[in-house]
This record gives structure tokens, C-alpha cells and sequence, in this order.
């Protein structure tokens, strides 16, 4: 049984160029003809400055999700590391690009290596730190030498007007002045497509590898409804309803297959539970939260940040903003691959040095789970 697992390389592939705010528009299209009142809004709060989409302006897709999280695996392969090295995949998404066949199985078909064990975790943005702890499960146990995990999303596709007409054109039927719900409208201007992958290895290589402490992921589901759904509804005690339980043509008239997000749930939440969670940690490890030399939180919008300083400052804890490490505001809000992405940019910017700490913290809004990952620089 191996003792230690290690992060050995990590890639990205961000599909097309960087978007900006002024033509999402451009890409997205508009609902009913107008501009959206919403956007501007939800981006002066978001502080995103720019995204990628895997779509082009017609709403083409230019990748699928398998394919961009393919690019980025493909990187990970070189002379020491080949494609015919890999023994365990395990990928995570929120995006599918279908129901069946799994995710992971699709990015396989899109690789050419050989026949192995895959894995497939769907949810969202947990979802690609779970891949992660299956793999380092899998190095650590000594199931395999090596696994390879990858987080995407390809959400900009279920972001476009097209989605969104049907139901617009039924409630100014109803309403004199039709808008979609806020919580409907609002993740279109937080959402962006792309890949991060990581090779997970039971010896470290070369000059910087990152060693894998711990990861820790809890949800709260047991206490806590749905805060961000899609392929259902709400009823009015908050009961989820699924897909199935609509006829075919409420599919379209309520947006049944959107991407909706209760922002009440949300604000009244998503930081308090992961300062609990955090707390919990700190006393199951006897970690000690000063020895941290970077912390890289997803965070969906800008906003969260002084709520998260706020949250840590009421608990006694003490990271200050200057250990802080993201690029939300270059690359958005790219759910399951995000944490992938910040961690390789932050790991091939040539800053880190042996025996610093970076601990990881991901939050899900979906109903409500949280994940925290401590690395070792070596």
C-alpha cells in the first residue's frame, strides 16, 4: 500500500478566446429581443472581467464537454508519461453533455488510450474534487500507480436565449412587462466553459510536485433544500420535482431543463456552512490554519470574498486576503473545473516553493456540500 500520493502535472484547455463583458450578449443572445436588465448587475457584483465559451456567435457549439476535457487530459501525456501509461480516469461535471452514457465514458471515446477503469461524478462544482479523492483514494490504497482526474463545464450551450424564449413569450402573455425570474436569468452572466486535469502519482517528479494531505468533503443535504437545480422545479414548499414529472411541453414553457438558482438560499448559506465545515476539520485534524501559505478558494462572484473574510474573522480565523490565490476574474466561473484551473495556473506560475501549504476550499450550492484539500509543495 503506498503512504503518499502526489500531484505530478496539471493542464487546462480554455476553448476559443477570452469573452468579455460587453459581448456575452453577442454569444448568448438576448431574451425576447431585449437586453438583459439583469446583467449588468449581477456582473458589477460577480467582478468577472472575462470567460471562454465553447460556442460561437450562432450558438454553435465549437467543442463538446468530453472534448474540451479530453484537450486538456492530452496535455497531461508526454515522453515519461504517456497516453498508454494511464491506468484510472475519473472525471466530474455539471454539465454532461448527455444523460447516458457516463461522462467519463464519453472523454474516454475522445482519448486514444487504452481500455481502463473509469469513474464519473455528476453534480456540480464538488463534483471535480470528488474525481480528485477517488483518485487519490485509488494511488493511496495502492489500487493503482497512477490516475488521472479532470473537472469541466460546458454551460455556456444551456446559457443561450433559445432556452429561455418559450417561457418569456408565455408570461408577456400574462405580465405587462415580462422579465425571466431573476434566479433563471442570473447564472448566465456567472458561467464559463473549460477543462482542468491533474496526474495523481504514488512518487513525486521532477522539480515541483504537489503532495495530497488530506481531502475532506461533507454535504448538508440532510439539513439544508435545493439551492441550484436544473431538469426540475420547485413546488411551493420546496420539494424538487424532476424532469419526468412534467409533461413534454412544460419542458419548454417553464424552462424545466434551465439552470436555476435560489439566490435567498444561496446568500443565507453557502458561507456559513463552510465555516462550520472548516471548523470541524480544524478539530478532526488538529490543523493549524497559520502554517497555510496559499488559499485557493472557488468562489462563484466576487461578492463572496469579504462575506468568506467576514465568516473567517467571526470564527478566529485568520487568512489574511494577501494569501488569497484565484482568477475568477480572468477565466469566470467554470463550476467542477475551477478549482483544477486555479490550482494550474498557481502551480506553473513558477511562485511556489518546496514545504509551502495550499489548502483548497469548494463549495456546491446544489444542496448545499463542501470540499477542502490540503497540498504540500515538494
Amino acid at each position: 500500500m503506498s503512504n503518499e500520493v502526489y500531484i505530478t502535472k496539471l493542464a487546462k484547455f480554455l476553448p476559443n478566446k477570452p469573452i468579455s463583458n460587453d459581448e456575452m450578449e453577442d454569444y448568448l443572445g438576448m431574451i425576447d429581443n431585449q437586453p438583459s436588465k439583469a446583467r449588468r448587475i449581477v456582473l458589477r457584483n460577480n467582478g468577472i472581467k472575462t470567460r471562454y465559451y465553447a460556442i460561437d456567435k450562432e450558438g454553435n457549439s465549437t467543442h463538446s464537454n468530453a472534448e474540451i476535457t479530453a484537450i486538456a487530459i492530452e496535455k497531461l501525456f508526454d515522453e515519461r508519461f504517456t497516453r498508454n501509461d494511464i491506468e484510472l480516469l475519473a472525471c466530474g461535471t455539471t454539465s454532461p453533455d448527455q444523460i447516458l452514457p457516463s461522462h467519463t465514458s464519453m472523454i474516454h471515446g475522445c482519448l486514444n488510450i487504452p481500455s481502463i477503469e473509469l469513474a464519473s461524478f455528476q453534480g456540480s462544482c464538488c463534483s471535480g474534487i470528488q474525481a480528485l479523492k477517488f483518485c487519490y483514494l485509488s494511488v493511496l490504497a495502492g489500487n493503482t500507480t497512477n490516475a488521472v482526474c479532470a473537472g469541466s463545464e460546458h454551460l455556456s450551450k444551456w446559457m443561450l436565449s433559445k432556452n429561455f424564449e418559450n417561457e418569456s413569450k408565455k408570461i408577456r402573455l400574462l405580465e405587462a412587462n415580462p422579465m425571466i425570474a431573476f434566479e433563471k436569468e442570473f447564472l448566465r452572466w456567472m458561467l464559463s466553459d473549460g477543462a482542468g486535469a491533474a496526474l495523481l502519482e504514488s512518487q513525486p517528479y521532477g522539480e515541483q510536485s504537489l503532495k495530497i494531505e488530506w481531502i475532506d468533503i461533507r454535504s448538508y443535504a440532510n439539513q439544508l433544500e435545493t439551492c441550484m437545480y436544473a431538469g426540475s422545479e420547485k413546488d411551493c414548499d420546496g420539494k424538487l420535482l424532476g424532469w419526468t414529472e412534467f409533461e413534454a411541453e412544460d419542458w419548454l414553457h417553464k424552462s424545466i431543463f434551465s439552470l436555476k438558482q435560489d439566490t435567498r438560499l444561496l446568500g443565507e448559506n453557502i458561507v456559513k456552512m463552510g465555516g462550520l465545515f472548516l471548523k470541524d476539520i480544524r478539530a478532526k485534524r488538529n490543523f493549524d490554519l497559520d502554517t497555510i501559505d496559499y488559499f485557493l478558494p472557488h468562489i462563484s462572484s466576487e461578492y463572496f470574498r469579504g462575506k468568506i473574510l467576514e465568516n473567517f474573522e467571526e470564527l478566529g480565523y485568520d487568512i489574511p486576503a494577501h494569501k488569497w490565490f484565484t482568477n475568477l476574474s480572468s477565466v469566470g466561473n467554470i463550476g467542477a473545473g475551477s478549482s483544477f484551473i486555479m490550482l494550474e495556473e498557481l502551480f506553473n506560475s513558477g511562485q511556489l516553493k518546496k514545504g509551502q501549504k495550499l489548502l483548497l476550499m469548494v463549495p456546491e450550492s446544489a444542496r448545499f456540500s463542501y470540499a477542502f484539500a490540503l497540498l504540500t509543495v515538494c
